[in-house]
C-alpha cells in the first residue's frame, strides 16, 4: 500500500538522515502531505507531546481488496481491520528542542513502532525521521494550504 511505502521510507530511507536544524518560533500545528503525496496527516500538539494522525489518503480504495485501506499488517487482529484513516503515527513525542520531538513513530508496513525524531525545518516544511536500530532515513512532508 502506498502509505506503508511513505512510513517505510521514513524508517528505512536510502540516504543516513543528518542533524537537524530547527527554526525557533514555527507552528508545527496543521495537515501535511508525505512526501509520496499519498497521505495527509493531522500534526498537533497534544499537550506537551505531538500528535498525528491520517486525516486522507490519496487511494482511496485498495486495488488489491477492492474495499478502503485497513491497517492489515497489524499484529493485534483488533486493530487489523480498522481503516488507515484515523491511525495514529506518532506515540510519546516529547520535545527534544527547539521544534524538534522525538517518540516512536507507527509502520503500517509491519504494525510495529520505531524510534522517530521530528521537527520543524522551515514553515512548511516537516522532517520525519525514523530508525531501526542504527540506521535512520527520513524524509520531508509539506504543509497543506496556510
Amino acid at each position: 500500500m502506498i502509505i506503508r511505502a511513505a512510513v517505510m521510507t521514513a524508517l528505512l530511507g536510502v540516504a543516513l538522515a543528518g542533524p537537524t536544524h530547527a527554526q525557533s518560533g514555527g507552528d508545527i500545528s496543521g495537515v501535511w502531505q508525505t512526501q509520496a503525496g499519498d497521505a495527509n496527516v493531522r500534526v498537533s500538539k497534544c499537550g506537551t507531546q505531538l500528535c498525528g494522525t491520517i486525516v486522507s489518503l490519496r487511494d482511496k480504495i485498495d486495488p488489491r481488496t477492492g474495499q478502503p485501506p485497513i491497517d492489515d499488517k497489524n499484529p493485534d487482529p483488533k486493530l487489523a481491520t480498522r481503516s488507515m484513516i484515523g491511525i495514529h503515527l506518532f506515540f510519546g513525542m516529547k520535545p527534544a528542542g527547539a521544534n524538534a520531538w522525538s517518540g516512536q513513530i507507527y509502520n503500517a508496513d509491519d504494525g510495529r513502532y520505531y524510534v522517530s525524531n521530528v521537527s520543524l525545518t522551515g514553515p512548511d516544511t516537516l522532517k520525519v525521521e525514523g530508525c531501526v536500530g542504527a540506521l535512520c532515513g527520513s524524509e520531508n512532508w509539506s504543509r497543506v494550504g496556510r
